[in-house]
Protein backbone atom coordinates (compact mmCIF):
# COMPACT_ATOMS: atom_id res chain seq x y z
CA UNK A 1 0.00 0.00 0.00
CA UNK A 2 1.16 3.35 -1.12
CA UNK A 3 2.19 5.63 1.53
CA UNK A 4 1.16 9.21 2.03
CA UNK A 5 -2.26 8.82 0.42
CA UNK A 6 -5.74 9.73 1.29
CA UNK A 7 -7.02 6.36 -0.58
CA UNK A 8 -8.89 4.01 1.81
CA UNK A 9 -8.24 0.80 -0.16
CA UNK A 10 -10.90 -0.75 1.26
CA UNK A 11 -13.76 1.71 0.35
CA UNK A 12 -12.50 2.66 -3.12
CA UNK A 13 -13.01 -1.64 -4.24
CA UNK A 14 -16.59 -1.47 -2.21
CA UNK A 15 -16.98 1.55 -4.74
CA UNK A 16 -15.55 0.13 -7.40
CA UNK A 17 -18.06 -3.16 -7.14
CA UNK A 18 -21.25 -0.74 -7.26
CA UNK A 19 -20.14 1.65 -10.14
CA UNK A 20 -22.68 0.78 -12.54
CA UNK A 21 -25.58 1.65 -9.87
CA UNK A 22 -24.15 5.46 -9.95
CA UNK A 23 -26.87 6.97 -11.93
CA UNK A 24 -29.77 4.10 -11.40
CA UNK A 25 -32.10 6.19 -8.78
CA UNK A 26 -33.83 3.19 -7.52
CA UNK A 27 -30.92 1.28 -7.06
CA UNK A 28 -28.22 0.59 -4.15
CA UNK A 29 -27.44 3.91 -4.24
CA UNK A 30 -31.03 5.45 -4.22
CA UNK A 31 -30.67 7.51 -0.75
CA UNK A 32 -27.58 9.03 -2.38
CA UNK A 33 -29.87 10.30 -5.42
CA UNK A 34 -32.69 11.30 -2.59
CA UNK A 35 -29.80 13.41 -0.77
CA UNK A 36 -28.05 15.26 -3.66
CA UNK A 37 -30.86 18.21 -3.78
CA UNK A 38 -29.92 19.25 -0.35
CA UNK A 39 -26.65 18.74 -1.01
CA UNK A 40 -26.77 20.64 -3.86
CA UNK A 41 -28.52 23.66 -2.58
CA UNK A 42 -25.99 23.67 0.34
CA UNK A 43 -23.37 23.99 -2.50
CA UNK A 44 -24.76 26.55 -3.85
CA UNK A 45 -25.80 28.96 -0.41
CA UNK A 46 -21.96 28.42 0.36
CA UNK A 47 -20.92 29.64 -2.91
CA UNK A 48 -23.14 32.65 -2.23
CA UNK A 49 -22.12 33.45 1.09
CA UNK A 50 -18.91 33.80 0.08
CA UNK A 51 -19.87 36.37 -2.76
CA UNK A 52 -19.44 34.13 -5.88
CA UNK A 53 -21.38 33.84 -8.23
CA UNK A 54 -23.60 36.16 -10.91
CA UNK A 55 -26.57 34.92 -9.29
CA UNK A 56 -28.84 36.42 -11.85
CA UNK A 57 -28.02 34.57 -14.86
CA UNK A 58 -28.76 31.77 -16.27
CA UNK A 59 -25.69 30.07 -15.38
CA UNK A 60 -24.35 31.64 -12.80
CA UNK A 61 -21.20 29.67 -11.25
CA UNK A 62 -19.88 31.07 -15.34
CA UNK A 63 -15.87 31.70 -14.80
CA UNK A 64 -15.14 29.90 -11.99
CA UNK A 65 -12.93 27.01 -10.98
CA UNK A 66 -14.78 24.08 -9.40
CA UNK A 67 -13.52 20.82 -7.85
CA UNK A 68 -15.27 17.93 -7.26
CA UNK A 69 -13.32 15.81 -5.11
CA UNK A 70 -14.71 12.32 -4.83
CA UNK A 71 -17.11 12.84 -7.69
CA UNK A 72 -18.10 8.97 -8.10
CA UNK A 73 -20.65 9.30 -10.85
CA UNK A 74 -20.97 13.08 -11.25
CA UNK A 75 -24.10 13.67 -9.16
CA UNK A 76 -22.96 16.65 -8.05
CA UNK A 77 -20.52 17.53 -10.74
CA UNK A 78 -23.32 17.57 -13.51
CA UNK A 79 -25.72 20.46 -11.91
CA UNK A 80 -22.28 22.31 -11.58
CA UNK A 81 -21.37 22.54 -15.01
CA UNK A 82 -24.64 22.98 -15.61
CA UNK A 83 -24.87 25.90 -13.71
CA UNK A 84 -21.58 27.34 -15.88
CA UNK A 85 -19.04 25.66 -13.46
CA UNK A 86 -15.75 25.40 -15.22
CA UNK A 87 -15.70 21.42 -13.54
CA UNK A 88 -12.93 19.20 -11.95
CA UNK A 89 -14.18 15.86 -10.89
CA UNK A 90 -11.38 13.76 -9.06
CA UNK A 91 -11.94 9.88 -8.20
CA UNK A 92 -9.68 6.99 -6.97
CA UNK A 93 -11.99 4.70 -8.65
CA UNK A 94 -11.14 4.21 -12.45
CA UNK A 95 -14.00 2.62 -12.86
CA UNK A 96 -16.71 5.30 -11.53
CA UNK A 97 -14.86 7.96 -13.55
CA UNK A 98 -15.53 5.98 -16.63
CA UNK A 99 -19.23 5.84 -15.61
CA UNK A 100 -19.05 9.42 -15.11
CA UNK A 101 -17.12 10.43 -18.73
CA UNK A 102 -19.95 8.02 -20.47
CA UNK A 103 -22.95 10.25 -18.20
CA UNK A 104 -21.45 13.74 -18.98
CA UNK A 105 -21.16 12.65 -22.78
CA UNK A 106 -24.69 11.39 -23.11
CA UNK A 107 -25.49 14.77 -21.05
CA UNK A 108 -23.52 17.09 -24.19
CA UNK A 109 -21.60 18.13 -20.61
CA UNK A 110 -17.96 18.99 -20.43
CA UNK A 111 -16.33 18.03 -17.45
CA UNK A 112 -12.67 17.41 -16.29
CA UNK A 113 -12.80 13.84 -14.84
CA UNK A 114 -9.73 12.31 -13.65
CA UNK A 115 -7.95 8.68 -11.49
CA UNK A 116 -6.23 11.24 -9.05
CA UNK A 117 -6.42 12.21 -5.30
CA UNK A 118 -6.41 15.87 -3.77
CA UNK A 119 -2.59 15.33 -2.76
CA UNK A 120 -1.13 14.46 -6.19
CA UNK A 121 -3.30 17.53 -7.88
CA UNK A 122 -2.22 19.79 -5.36
CA UNK A 123 1.22 18.89 -6.08
CA UNK A 124 0.52 20.15 -9.78
CA UNK A 125 -0.32 23.70 -8.69
CA UNK A 126 -3.85 23.52 -10.09
CA UNK A 127 -6.28 25.81 -8.27
CA UNK A 128 -9.97 26.37 -7.59
CA UNK A 129 -12.02 28.92 -6.84
CA UNK A 130 -14.50 25.89 -5.07
CA UNK A 131 -13.95 22.84 -4.07
CA UNK A 132 -16.60 20.86 -2.12
CA UNK A 133 -16.17 17.31 -0.85
CA UNK A 134 -19.57 15.28 -0.26
CA UNK A 135 -19.86 12.56 1.56
CA UNK A 136 -15.88 11.96 1.30
CA UNK A 137 -13.94 13.07 4.13
CA UNK A 138 -15.47 10.08 6.26
CA UNK A 139 -14.11 7.51 3.23
CA UNK A 140 -10.44 9.06 3.71
CA UNK A 141 -7.17 7.21 5.30
CA UNK A 142 -5.76 10.67 6.29
CA UNK A 143 -8.07 13.33 7.15
CA UNK A 144 -5.03 15.96 7.96
CA UNK A 145 -3.40 15.13 4.42
CA UNK A 146 -6.80 15.46 2.71
CA UNK A 147 -7.71 19.22 4.50
CA UNK A 148 -3.59 20.25 4.14
CA UNK A 149 -4.19 19.19 0.53
CA UNK A 150 -7.39 21.06 -0.09
CA UNK A 151 -5.56 24.47 1.27
CA UNK A 152 -2.82 24.57 -1.18
CA UNK A 153 -5.67 23.83 -4.15
CA UNK A 154 -8.23 27.06 -2.82
CA UNK A 155 -7.13 30.34 -4.25
CA UNK A 156 -6.93 33.08 -1.39
CA UNK A 157 -10.39 33.98 -1.69
CA UNK A 158 -11.61 30.36 -2.29
CA UNK A 159 -14.47 28.25 -0.87
CA UNK A 160 -14.50 25.23 0.96
CA UNK A 161 -17.72 23.18 1.23
CA UNK A 162 -17.90 19.42 2.93
CA UNK A 163 -20.71 17.60 3.87
CA UNK A 164 -20.46 14.31 6.24
CA UNK A 165 -21.37 12.59 8.99
CA UNK A 166 -21.45 12.90 13.21
CA UNK A 167 -19.70 10.95 15.27
CA UNK A 168 -21.75 9.66 18.24
CA UNK A 169 -24.24 7.34 19.36
CA UNK A 170 -27.16 8.90 17.26
CA UNK A 171 -25.21 8.88 14.00
CA UNK A 172 -24.22 4.95 15.00
CA UNK A 173 -27.38 4.20 15.09
CA UNK A 174 -29.26 5.71 12.39
CA UNK A 175 -26.70 6.37 9.63
CA UNK A 176 -24.48 2.60 10.41
CA UNK A 177 -26.71 0.29 11.91
CA UNK A 178 -30.52 1.30 10.75
CA UNK A 179 -29.42 2.42 7.39
CA UNK A 180 -26.86 -0.59 6.48
CA UNK A 181 -28.56 -3.21 8.13
CA UNK A 182 -32.00 -2.77 8.80
CA UNK A 183 -33.64 -0.85 5.86
CA UNK A 184 -30.48 -1.93 3.82
CA UNK A 185 -30.81 2.24 2.07
CA UNK A 186 -27.11 1.60 1.70
CA UNK A 187 -24.70 -1.35 0.82
CA UNK A 188 -23.59 -2.98 4.15
CA UNK A 189 -20.05 -1.76 4.83
CA UNK A 190 -20.44 1.33 3.45
CA UNK A 191 -19.38 3.58 6.31
CA UNK A 192 -16.89 2.66 9.23
CA UNK A 193 -18.12 4.06 12.22
CA UNK A 194 -14.42 4.74 13.70
CA UNK A 195 -14.19 7.96 10.50
CA UNK A 196 -17.44 9.57 11.00
CA UNK A 197 -16.42 13.15 12.03
CA UNK A 198 -17.23 15.50 14.78
CA UNK A 199 -18.14 19.00 13.73
CA UNK A 200 -15.48 20.29 16.16
CA UNK A 201 -12.58 18.09 15.38
CA UNK A 202 -13.28 18.60 11.43
CA UNK A 203 -13.69 22.80 12.83
CA UNK A 204 -9.94 22.04 14.66
CA UNK A 205 -8.35 19.91 12.10
CA UNK A 206 -9.12 22.38 8.96
CA UNK A 207 -7.71 25.42 11.13
CA UNK A 208 -4.56 23.64 11.52
CA UNK A 209 -4.22 23.17 8.25
CA UNK A 210 -5.21 26.63 7.77
CA UNK A 211 -8.58 26.81 6.61
CA UNK A 212 -11.35 28.55 8.75
CA UNK A 213 -14.95 26.43 8.43
CA UNK A 214 -17.44 29.08 10.10
CA UNK A 215 -20.38 27.76 8.96
CA UNK A 216 -21.75 24.47 10.17
CA UNK A 217 -25.89 23.15 8.96
CA UNK A 218 -27.75 19.76 10.27
CA UNK A 219 -29.46 17.83 7.10
CA UNK A 220 -32.83 16.60 8.79
CA UNK A 221 -34.21 13.70 7.01
CA UNK A 222 -38.18 13.97 6.10
CA UNK A 223 -40.66 10.95 5.96
CA UNK A 224 -40.70 10.56 2.25
CA UNK A 225 -36.90 10.94 2.10
CA UNK A 226 -36.06 14.04 1.01
CA UNK A 227 -34.14 16.54 3.83
CA UNK A 228 -34.49 19.86 5.14
CA UNK A 229 -31.95 22.75 6.35
CA UNK A 230 -31.67 22.61 10.56
CA UNK A 231 -29.36 24.24 13.04
CA UNK A 232 -29.14 20.21 14.63
CA UNK A 233 -26.16 18.57 13.17
CA UNK A 234 -26.21 15.43 15.32
CA UNK A 235 -26.51 13.42 12.55
CA UNK A 236 -25.43 14.53 8.73
CA UNK A 237 -24.20 18.05 8.16
CA UNK A 238 -22.71 21.27 5.76
CA UNK A 239 -19.82 22.33 6.76
CA UNK A 240 -17.99 25.91 4.60
CA UNK A 241 -15.29 28.17 4.84
CA UNK A 242 -12.25 29.43 3.58
CA UNK A 243 -8.69 29.87 3.87
CA UNK A 244 -7.64 31.90 7.12
CA UNK A 245 -6.56 35.13 6.56
CA UNK A 246 -2.57 36.29 7.41
CA UNK A 247 -2.01 38.48 10.18
CA UNK A 248 -0.55 41.53 9.62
Amino acid sequence: MAANTTIDFEDKDQFDAIAEQWWNPSGSLKSLHQFTPIRIEYIKNSIKRHHFGEWEKLRPLSNLHILDIGCGGGLLAEPMSKLGGIVTGIDSSLSTIEIAKQHAKSSKLEIDYQVTTAERLADEGTKFDVIYASEVIEHVSDRRLFLNSIQRLLTPKGVLIITTINRNLFSFALAKISAEYIFELIPKGTHDFTKFVKPSELQSEAKEAGIILDDFTGFKPLLDGRFKFTSIIALNYGASGSLARPNI
